[in-house]
Parts: structure tokens; sequence; C-alpha cells
């Protein structure tokens, strides 16, 4: 299916759709400059990268080089390998490790901006922004995360959940990002395996504010859990090492 390019806005979305998702995107980005300032002292490189990361994706999402008649095939890969490797590579590298030293209750109330996401997410299905797959009327449930996150948060901060409720939390999070990450490949104009009835294609994420939704949100998300699986590895190593029995004298 190829879909026609109609400028910088989405003709469909509401004020308060594009609104709500940049807040998100501006709040999520304000919180992973915080963490790194925290605890690595790197929080201006971030920001820095932050914004040149914005730009490069809006860039794309505005030149049509997304969804216009000039998009090659593998456009949406223009944002998210670049996405997928700095997630990754960010939580993978020292400053992932230092942000697995935050406290259990921070890394897993990190993740409650799922919960508002979706929220954006459904109003933009039920004007006809967005194809309904993608929400929780569908077959994304990944409101869900961002529930526990309020309650697996509050607990682990009150001392009522321990590592277990960590290691839950991290398994249930990072598989429904994986089913709504498949959701959306799956209905981009290529594929189309929900249908090719225009509501029913993912091309919404090729317009400003939307690309930062897979661009950052969902690159948030990851990094989140990444960081969390870490912490709750290093966790799980002490908690191996202080149960080893003492070595004889």
């Amino acid at each position: 299916m190829v879909c026609e390019y109609t400028g910088l806005v989405h003709p469909t979305a509401s004020l308060s759709v594009s609104l709500g998702m940049t807040i998100l995107v501006l709040l999520v980005l304000v919180a992973l400059v915080r963490a790194a300032e925290h605890v690595a002292r790197s929080g201006r490189r971030v920001a820095v990268g932050a914004v040149v990361w914005l730009g490069y994706t809006g860039a794309l999402a505005a030149s049509g080089l997304l969804v216009g008649p000039q998009a090659p095939r593998p456009a949406p890969l223009l944002v998210l390998a670049p996405m997928l490797a700095l997630a990754f590579g960010l939580g993978l590298t020292s400053l992932g490790r230092r942000l697995a030293t935050l406290p259990a209750w921070v890394l897993v109330l990190f993740h409650a901006f799922r919960l508002p996401l979706e929220l954006v997410m459904h109003a933009a299905a039920r004007e006809g922004t967005m194809p309904p797959q993608l929400t929780f009327t569908g077959w994304n449930f990944d409101i869900v995360t961002g529930a526990l996150a309020l309650l697996v948060g509050f607990g682990l901060w009150r001392g009522w959940l321990g590592r277990g409720a960590v290691l839950v939390f991290s398994a249930v999070g990072s598989l429904l990002l994986a089913v709504v990450v498949g959701v959306a490949l799956a209905s981009l104009p290529r594929v189309a395996l929900f249908g090719d009835a225009p509501r029913l294609v993912n091309t919404w994420v090729f317009y400003v504010p939307f690309v930062w939704l897979p661009a950052v949100l969902v690159g948030a998300a990851l990094l989140g859990h990444v960081a969390l699986w870490r912490h709750w590895w290093a966790s799980r190593s002490e908690a191996a090492a202080v149960a080893a029995p003492a070595p004889p004298a």
C-alpha cells in the first residue's frame, strides 16, 4: 500500500492528542537527563544527544522520507535501527551500569509513563488518527505495564516487595513491549497484516510529534528494561555471594 503524504501535521490529529504526546516525550527525556546527571554527571551530554535525536527524527518526518512518494522501502529502519542501537548501546555501556545502581523502585516507577501514553493512544484511535489494533481495545496490552509500574514501584519503595517482584515486572513489561512493537510493525503500510484500509494502517508515526513515540518513548522503555534487568542481575549476584558459605579456615 502506498500512502499519500499530507505534510508535517497529521490530517486527523487533534491538538489535545498532539500536545499529550509532546508532553510525555519531554517528561520522559527530562527524567532520563536527570537520571544521567545523578548517576554519572552526564546529564548535559544526554540532553544534547536528545536534542539531536529529536531534530533528526523530526526532520525525517517533516521531509516525507518516511511515508511520502519518495520514501525508500526500508524507510522505518531510518528510525527503528538507530533507536534500537541507542537503547541497547546506552543500556549496556557504563551509563547503563550506573543507571542500574538506582533503587529498584525508581527504575520500575519510570515505566509509569506507559499508562498515560496508552490513554493518549486510545484517544488517537477514537478520533481516527491511529489504528485501533494499537490500543488496549485491540492487541496492545502495555497499559498493564504502566499500571503495574505504579503498584510495584510503590510496593518496592515501602519495602513490601522484593527482588521477585522486580523479576516479574521486568518479564511482563518486556513481553508486552515486544508485543506492541510487533503489532506496530505488522501494521506498517508495506505489511498491513490487519488490513489495508487507511484506518488500519500504521502511518501516524510518520508525522511529528508521533514519530517520537517509537523514536523516544519505545526507546526509553527499552532502555529502562535493560537497566532494570541489569539491576536485578546485580542484586541476584550480591544475594548469592552473601548466601555462599564462608571458606574453611
